[in-house]
């Protein structure tokens, strides 16, 4: 793990949360979003709906704290803004997806099957900045999967109800698309700018997620109050809080650490589904949680 950089200014050190311990700020992003699927499922609206709005709303909380930042600060580089932008790209894709796999298999379980960035973020660092993973990744990388599949139910017995094919692809699909934004996130991190980047990235998410979901489940503007109160709350805490927590985090974290303590997310999703949703796992579809926690712990393992 690396320490903090040196602030814009002189030799002062990073304030405010770039300042703050990459482990604390990882952990504290994980519990935030964990509890987003809960959210988007209590709104009711459809996938396409739920990413645009969740974007939408999320820019009415960022960007008066992005402006600030960047009087305070100045402007963050060109080459930084840039990443932000094409993570953000990434990020409003793996919204729309992720809606939908909550749809077709539940919260909790769509929360797991996001967990597939564990295994694509290493890869991509493999091939893009020559990081080896390590021979613990490659040795629970098929655990992992066959984990995935079990939580899912395309193997084994899926909840009643549920779709999990489709819920897998879907799944898969974002966690794919995250792993990118997570990537893409750690290359044009660093410096002192933590609002900004994500308030870039948002941005970004909200005019892919609105014309993919335009094109694909169609976005209702004005879902009605309710479903809008759901979203604003997972915005606040599942997107702003979390986001902006996540940043300053990833940029000083190996890539596998930075995977595995994002395993937070679905310990919780799922401890959130069954006590407030009513979720209801099937025995091997809980045997699948328990294998992708246990294979990113150990592959975790391997940086400490």
């Amino acid at each position: 793990m690396t320490t903090a950089r040196e602030g814009t200014k002189g030799t002062e050190p990073r304030a405010g949360l770039a300042g703050r311990s990459p482990v604390l700020l990882a952990v504290a992003a994980s519990a935030c979003i964990s509890a987003s699927a809960m959210f988007v499922k209590l709104s009711g609206v459809n996938a396409g709906t739920a990413a645009f709005l969740r974007c939408l709303l999320a820019l009415v909380a960022l960007v008066p704290f992005a402006v600030a930042e960047r009087r305070r600060l100045g402007p963050r580089p060109a080459r930084a803004q840039l990443f932000d932008l094409v993570a953000g790209a990434l990020l409003g894709v793996d919204f729309v997806f992720w809606a939908q796999s909550i749809h077709d298999v539940g919260s909790s379980i769509a929360t797991v099957l996001l967990n597939i960035q564990i295994a694509v973020f290493p890869l991509l660092a493999l091939v893009v900045t020559r990081t080896r993973p390590g021979a613990r990744y490659w040795r629970t990388l098929p655990v992992l999967l066959l984990g995935v599949a079990l939580a899912s139910g395309a193997i084994g017995h899926p909840e009643p109800g549920s779709s999990p094919v489709s819920g897998v692809l879907y799944g898969a699909a974002a966690g794919v698309a995250f792993a990118g934004y997570l990537f893409l996130t750690r290359l044009g991190g660093g410096g002192a700018h933590t609002v900004h980047p994500v308030c870039l990235s948002t941005l970004a998410a909200g005019v892919t997620s609105g014309l993919l979901g335009a094109l694909w489940t169609g976005v209702d503007p004005a879902p009605g109050w309710g479903p809008l109160g759901w979203l604003a709350v997972m915005s606040l805490f599942g997107q702003v809080l979390a986001l902006v927590l996540m940043g300053p985090a990833l940029v000083r974290l190996a890539p596998v650490t930075s995977a595995a303590l994002l395993l937070l997310q679905p310990v919780l999703a799922v401890v959130l589904g069954v006590v407030f949703l009513g979720e209801r796992p099937t025995v091997t579809q809980f045997a699948g949680c328990v294998l992708v926690v246990l294979a990113v712990w150990h592959t975790s393992r391997a940086d400490h």
